[in-house]
């Protein structure tokens, strides 16, 4: 018996990093998962994996979200991880890369949770909704992280609303608040500095176990919130950050 056995599990951002990590590890746990991104090319990594069905979805497209709900009958779980790194201070951050930001990190878990909440209080079984936040936001400043760790602190407070708010029809809200995670957007970034090394080094030094995080170890948090093992747990923010909020 899988942890997830019988549930459908609605994720975004699924092609790489976390959300891949989470897409894999439902499947493997028993969860039909319905692995959504933008990015059509790197979700077919998913394709015809057992348990995984894959979905070209824009998040920060109000009418795809609504035609992407609607053909579904059942969603048990749905993880918002789909979202934007801006790297710079308030004078890096014009109006257009704010409206981004918040547009993807914030408006996007607005707008499915529009559509899937409504389907979970019709089904009458509830349901587990998990947000991906940050500990760089309303937990700890970062430096260079000012508009992220505003979008941020917005999802802690978005995801406490909602759960006090839907926990009268067993809807469990919970986000994520993971420290500095090893995946390809992260190298990414890296690469960006100009000094791959000395970035790698900086990212360690702030962790107090001395690493990264993995992809897998934010996952096995997510699959938890998900599962019934976690049915007694809403409006929490979950810090996974290796010591860095201490």
């Amino acid at each position: 018996m899988g942890r997830l056995d019988g549930k459908v599990f609605v994720l975004s951002a699924a092609a790489q990093g976390i959300g891949k990590a989470c897409a894999l590890m439902a499947a493997k746990e028993g969860a039909k998962v319905i692995a959504t991104d933008v990015n059509a090319e790197a979700l077919k990594a998913l394709e015809g994996i057992p348990g995984i069905e894959t979905r070209v979805l824009d998040v920060m497209k109000k009418e795809d979200v609504e035609a992407f709900a609607k053909s579904l009958d059942k969603v048990d779980c749905l993880f918002n991880c789909a979202g934007f790194v801006h790297h710079g201070t308030l004078l890096d951050c014009d109006e257009k890369m704010w409206d981004f930001s918040f547009n993807l990190n914030v408006k996007s878990v607005y707008t499915m949770c529009g559509q899937f909440v409504p389907k979970m209080i019709e089904r009458g079984n509830g349901g587990s909704i998990i947000n991906m936040a940050s500990v760089a936001s309303s937990i700890k400043g970062a430096p260079n992280r000012f508009v992220y760790g505003a979008t941020k602190a917005a999802i802690i407070g978005l995801t406490k609303g909602l759960a006090v708010d839907f926990c009268g029809e067993k809807i469990r809200v919970n986000s994520v608040c993971p420290g500095t995670v090893d995946t390809p957007s992260l190298r990414d970034r890296m690469a960006a500095s100009g000094d791959a090394d000395k970035a790698m080094k900086d990212f360690v030094a702030r962790q107090k176990l001395g690493r990264l995080a993995s992809a897998d170890e934010i996952a096995s948090l997510v699959v938890y919130l998900a599962s019934d093992e976690s049915n007694f747990v809403t409006g929490q923010e979950f810090i996974i950050d290796g010591g860095w909020s201490m």
